[in-house]
């Protein structure tokens, strides 16, 4: 007798051992039509999968989370078929899911084109509509090596021959194609209904470049049609507010090749800059934190101590002077430490916080670099809280009101909020995981939100809370992070005196809100699409002149509201006003005031916005009132 237990904790008993989508039969007709893949005792299968024991069981239909999962992977399997059906030379090599979509790597004769892509799109379509049978098999190792050799699929050969040879491996077959694979995958190829091939591009086999260069073709696969084009239109919509397009078109930043992955920022890029720098050095004063500036360069054993030498070495810029090896700073924390160990503390001095906007360097990869969204020398509003175990939670809980606050004031309201937990390598016991696992847990309920929960994805040195925010059409960004860090005060010494006499270690907390000024300004200026709000914006306002008479206004006014704090120029070309007003409404001006002789005379202007809007004539006084309200909100 084998029970099945469903999610509503019903439950169904069989004579034998029922395979996935028999359970699903059992509860009726249309759910066992809908059934993509089951999930047994959390563990995702096929429908096929027989279920040997007494056991949980969720069945995966398009309403589940999991459902684009089984959707991407199984199209993947559909892409290697229809490539080797039109290109029976090709070999395939392997074919992950990944963000919103899938991608597959061959050997051929020659790199794949546009042009292929658009045959093996409707040849994919061709075998969906075939509604195939997808099978699952297991076979030795040494047998699958043979049998994938026997196919002129050398490189899965290699593959296979990596895997222990005790292992029996699993695979899937459709038609005529076969592919080593876990699964699961879709019962039948007629499940895959909406995806689309995106692009091709080079990559070296096994990430190698000593190795054959082959043929990766990009896809995505949605649930149905309607997801599908919204992605697609997304998709359209973000290269329209690509913030390398838009930061050239603005004069707000460039880069170049003499300074891979950092940033020569031109006066408007700066400026807006230096308004998010400052809102957030607002943030720290209000918030109790000292901010401190430390090193760049710190000493190879610095960072040995701390456990970044043996952890993050290959992302580390290091030099040498003098005999002694040094590293540039990947992060700000060991340098707060040491200045926490720069004296006697008292537990009556905790929570001490240190805020910082700290230069840090990384050696990201070439090919990960990209514009102001991943560079290598980056800005972060970095700070660090020295405190007691039984300070955690409240200082978790204030951290997370001024996060809220923050991405409300630049214009983020839907802020989805996760727990990153222990990875592989990490410092510290399994004890110690648990307890600060537990904090930043029991943080969050204080907190009254849910939040989800990444296995594996923590820093080295503890888990953290991160903070993802959607921004104008939809695309997450993670930003905002809190960790609760154990490990490395008392990797580096770090002590206070307690309240017992007795010398006791701090936790540390990490705590960062916009993370990498870069980064954030690049996502900002996404979000916006370059049409920053008056407060923000780099020029708020441009006052032109319709001709010569009014010039000498136009200055008086401009330096008047340039020493109001207000970032304003004057327009003063010789050309026509409708041609400036054009070119200004182009580069995102949020205001353009207009003064003929007749706003010249009663010390006003005509104010349009970049929208096109006319508001009309006002008041120099009336408009520096609107400015002024717009200029202290987000």
């Amino acid at each position: 007798m084998t029970i099945i237990t469903l999610p509503d904790g019903s439950q169904r008993q069989f004579d034998h051992a029922p395979t996935v989508a028999e359970v699903a039969a059992s509860i009726g007709a249309g759910l066992a039509k809908a059934a993509l893949a089951g999930k047994v005792d959390e563990r995702l299968v096929d429908t096929s999968h027989v279920i040997e024991h007494d056991a949980k069981l969720a069945i995966i239909t398009e309403k589940s989370p999991e459902a684009l999962e089984v959707i991407r992977h199984s199209t993947a399997h559909l892409l290697a078929q229809a490539v080797q059906r039109l290109f029976p030379k090709a070999q395939v090599t392997i074919g992950p899911v990944i963000e919103n979509g899938f991608y597959y790597d061959f050997a051929f004769e020659r790199q794949f084109t546009p042009d292929d892509l658009v045959l093996i799109e409707a040849e994919m379509k061709k075998i969906a509509a075939q509604a195939l049978p997808v099978s699952r098999s297991l076979m030795p190792r040494d047998e699958a090596v043979g049998f994938f050799r026997g196919k002129g699929e050398e490189y899965k050969a290699q593959i296979i021959e990596s895997i222990p040879a005790d292992e029996a491996l699993s695979l899937y077959a459709q038609g005529e194609f076969t592919d080593l694979c876990r699964g699961p995958h879709v019962p039948d190829t007629g499940r895959l209904k909406s995806f689309k091939l995106m692009k091709v591009a080079g990559a070296y086999w096994r990430g190698d470049s000593n190795n054959q260069m082959l043929s990766r073709i990009y896809g995505t696969a949605w649930l149905n049609d309607k997801d599908l084009a919204a992605y697609l239109h997304q998709l359209e919509e973000a290269e329209k507010r690509d913030h390398r397009r838009i930061g050239k078109q603005l004069d707000l930043f460039h880069m170049q090749e003499e300074a891979p992955g950092l940033v020569f920022w031109h006066p408007k890029g700066w400026s807006i800059w230096q308004v998010v720098e400052q809102f957030m050095r607002q943030i720290y004063v209000d918030s109790g934190y000292q901010e401190v500036r430390c090193p760049q360069i710190l000493d190879k054993s610095l960072w040995e101590k701390t456990g970044h030498w043996q952890n993050y070495r290959e992302n580390m810029f290091v030099t040498a002077s003098e005999n002694r090896d040094y590293a540039l700073k990947p992060m700000n924390c060991p340098g707060h430490v040491l200045l926490f160990n720069h004296g006697l503390r008292s537990y009556r001095d905790l929570p001490i916080r240190y805020g910082e906007f700290g230069s840090c360097t990384r050696n990201e990869p070439s090919g990960a670099l990209h514009g102001l969204m991943r560079v290598r020398g980056f800005v972060q509003d970095d700070g660090h809280i020295f405190c007691t175990e039984d300070q955690i939670e409240s200082e978790v809980v204030a951290f997370h009101r001024q996060a809220m606050a923050v991405y409300a004031h630049f214009g983020f309201n839907d802020v989805g909020v996760k727990i990153a937990l222990r990875p592989e390598p990490r410092i510290g016991s399994d004890e110690v995981w648990d307890k600060a696992e537990a904090a930043l847990r029991q943080a969050l309920r204080a907190c009254g939100v849910d939040w989800t929960e990444l296995p594996g994805e923590g820093a080295f040195y503890g888990p953290k809370i991160e903070y993802h925010l959607k921004d104008s059409i939809g695309r997450a960004w993670q930003l905002g992070t809190m960790q609760v860090d154990f490990s490395m005060p008392g990797r580096l010494g770090a002590e206070y005196v307690g309240e017992d006499s007795a010398r006791h270690t701090p936790v540390m907390l990490h705590r960062a809100i916009v993370g990498s000024m870069e980064r954030f300004i690049g996502i900002l200026i996404e979000h916006h699409a370059g049409a920053f709000p008056p407060w923000l914006a780099p020029v708020q306002a441009v006052v032109m002149n319709i001709t010569d008479a009014q010039a000498g206004f136009v200055r008086s006014l401009t330096q008047t509201l340039v020493a109001q704090g207000f970032r304003v120029e004057a327009d003063l070309r010789n050309e026509k006003i409708g041609y400036k007003i054009r070119e200004h409404t182009l580069a995102k001006v949020p205001y353009l005031l207009v003064v003929g002789d007749r706003e010249r005379d009663a010390g006003a202007v005509a104010v349009r916005t970049r929208a096109g809007e006319d508001l009309g004539s006002m008041s120099v006084a009336s408009f520096v009132e609107r400015l002024k309200s717009e200029s202290g909100a987000g």
